[in-house]
């Protein structure tokens, strides 16, 4: 959700002067936080590195302060937003911008596919950042990028390498989707109101491989073993072990007593199909 500035005396170059008496409070139910200092804003939009006629979609636009900077991009520009006062406000503002009333949890993602080189933008609600990068990443086709403004706790677990504390299922689950990159840290003092900690900006690009065919068993795998993150290999599996599991460990090296953070997301995504493979056959 991002929150657009006023024009004022210093002159902050490409800001319109916005009415804020127009604007509602702040809904702390959907996590609203917005973005008030336009250097920062013109930063986020610029770490997109958009191409000449991409096509982008801002999720959360909030009170519009990426998206008026997004609106003069030469490409198609979309935003989706769920708050149904703020899409009205969006759509007064920047009658160019196509505007999607929906909530990005519920929204058909897949559906994207109809946008190749489609770029992802968004300052995303703490309390929903995390289940909705797990399903963009893995439900976007032939996307280009995204970028999002998360907290700075999530965007470290997004962008864990095995063996890490903070690695975890969704860095697992997002690696075998995305190579994610932490860009820069965002201070509190930017948003109006001021969140109690950090945020950070962390970009997305495909993978060439993404593990769309793995999904359901990779999903199973990384939430069975991350529920139990501190126990070994072999005693979260003991219920799911198999021959074919043994020659998974051999062929890989791993040792069962391995701690399920200590696999990357491609070993986790070969385990996933050992385990999903057993799975149908004991369904029948």
């Amino acid at each position: 959700m991002t929150d657009g500035p006023n024009a004022d005396s210093s002159g902050n170059a490409g800001c319109l002067a916005v009415d804020r008496s127009s604007f509602y409070a702040p809904k702390r139910s959907l996590g609203q936080n917005f973005l008030s200092d336009p250097n920062i804003c013109r930063r986020i939009v610029a770490s997109l590195e958009l191409g000449p006629k991409d096509p982008v979609l801002e999720i959360g636009p909030g009170r519009g302060a990426l998206t008026r900077i997004l609106a003069g991009h030469d490409g198609p520009v979309m935003a989706l937003e769920k708050d149904s006062e703020l899409v009205r406000w969006i759509k007064t503002q920047f009658p160019a911008v196509g505007v999607i009333h929906a909530d990005g949890l519920d929204f058909c993602w897949e559906g994207t596919r109809g946008l190749p080189g489609l770029s992802l933008i968004g300052n995303l609600p703490y309390n929903v950042a995390s289940p909705m990068i797990w399903e963009m990443v893995s439900r976007c086709r032939s996307w280009k990028s995204m970028l999002f403004m998360v907290q700075k706790e999530v965007a470290l677990r997004l962008t864990a390498e095995a063996g890490c504390k903070a690695y975890g299922a969704l860095s697992a689950w997002v690696g075998n989707f995305a190579r994610a990159q932490y860009v820069f840290t965002v201070p509190p003092h930017v948003f109006r109101p001021q969140p109690k900690v950090d945020s950070a900006i962390v970009r997305f690009l495909p993978r060439p491989d993404p593990a769309w065919d793995d999904g359901p068993a990779l999903s199973f795998t990384v939430k069975i073993l991350f529920q139990q993150r501190r126990k070994q290999l072999g005693t979260i599996l003991k219920s799911h072990w198999s021959p074919d599991v043994e020659a998974w460990c051999a062929d890989l090296g791993v040792d069962r007593r391995v701690r399920p953070e200590e696999l990357g997301p491609d070993a986790l995504r070969s385990l996933a199909r050992v385990l999903g493979r057993a799975r149908k056959l004991s369904k029948g």
